[in-house]
């Protein structure tokens, strides 16, 4: 049998009733290594505080012992907290999970604004009741927090798939529309067959799955955050493989967006394959002039054509 640790809880506090049967524990006398354990115990492991412990400790007046009640409250706090708000977060996918639907997508894209690169989008479908902790609108993320949650959804998502629109598709049918040709192709890429999609704002017309547009649709339900995750992490080591190919520019660091840096390697070295033609930006660079806007209603009028008909997508 493995080692168990064990604290004395009746000696800790006179007052305290020994419990038949219990395990003994031994908290006092508490000694300043003691506390020691216990505060990796319950604050830094985060582990659940027995009634037991959590009375000794309140029989303990030294500061040290108070201190580990204070951030055990707090930690208490912030559960609470955020299951409220992952509560809030799944009101759409709740909704529809109690009326019988239980393949519910989330969609959402990366990647428009950049000047080089794709535009990525993801799906995800996870089973009724899911709850994932932290997870959020991508943008309010940082990188590693990105990563660390892409690994948890992938591993608890029934089914999930990211896909991408290439540069020269943007070129060819506008960013806006090569969004949605990623999101499609997420769709159509999850191995599971979704019977409602939530999508960030947007509409999908050529599927006939049911949808539902959510304005700032990433910060409002879960699944759709979730697939703001994947499509980003996705989208960002892809631009750091595609940064060793096209060294200089900076795409390990700003991921092709039109920071200061990137601005001035476009003009120090040109555009790359990579760059968007489409964008003023890249256009001002190449010396091009600016599309007229009877390019953009011809390119719009193409791609809505194209869109009315859809056609397999390679699953990634």
């Amino acid at each position: 049998m493995g080692r168990r640790e064990s604290f004395d809880l009746s000696s800790a506090c006179p007052a305290f009733p020994i419990v038949p049967d219990a395990i003994p524990v031994t908290l006092a006398p508490v000694t300043r290594l003691l506390l020691a354990q216990i505060r990796r115990r319950y604050v830094v492991e985060a582990r659940p505080l027995d009634v037991e412990a959590e009375a000794a400790l309140r029989c303990d007046p030294r500061p040290g012992a108070k201190a580990i009640l204070t951030a055990i409250a707090q930690r208490r706090a912030e559960n609470r907290s955020e299951g409220q708000r992952l509560r809030k977060l799944l009101q759409f996918e709740t909704a529809l999970w109690d009326t019988g639907v239980v393949h519910v997508a989330g969609v959402d894209e990366a990647g428009m604004s950049p000047l080089a690169g794709p535009v990525a989008a993801a799906a995800v479908i996870f089973a009724p009741r899911s709850r994932i902790p932290e997870v959020d609108d991508s943008k309010k993320l940082d990188a590693g927090t990105r990563e660390r949650l892409a690994v948890e959804i992938k591993g608890r998502a029934v089914a999930w798939c990211v896909a991408f629109a290439e540069v020269e598709e943007i070129d060819r049918i506008n960013i806006y529309w090569a969004g949605l040709l990623a999101m499609r192709r997420a769709i159509e890429g999850l191995s599971v067959a979704p019977q409602h999609i939530l999508l960030d704002a947007r509409r999908l017309k050529e599927l006939k799955t049911p949808q539902q547009a959510i304005v700032k649709g990433d910060a409002k339900s879960l699944t759709i955050a979730a697939a703001s995750i994947l499509a980003k992490t996705a989208r960002d080591a892809l631009m750091c493989k595609l940064d060793a190919e096209y060294p200089g520019y900076g795409f390990s660091k700003h991921k092709g967006y039109p920071v200061r840096e990137h601005r001035a390697a476009l003009i120090r070295l040109g555009a790359s394959a990579i760059h968007r033609r489409s964008f003023a930006p890249v256009r001002e660079i190449l010396g091009l002039p600016p599309l007229p806007l009877w390019e953009h209603a011809r390119v719009a009028s193409e791609a809505a054509q194209e869109f009315a008909e859809p056609r397999p997508a390679p699953k990634l």
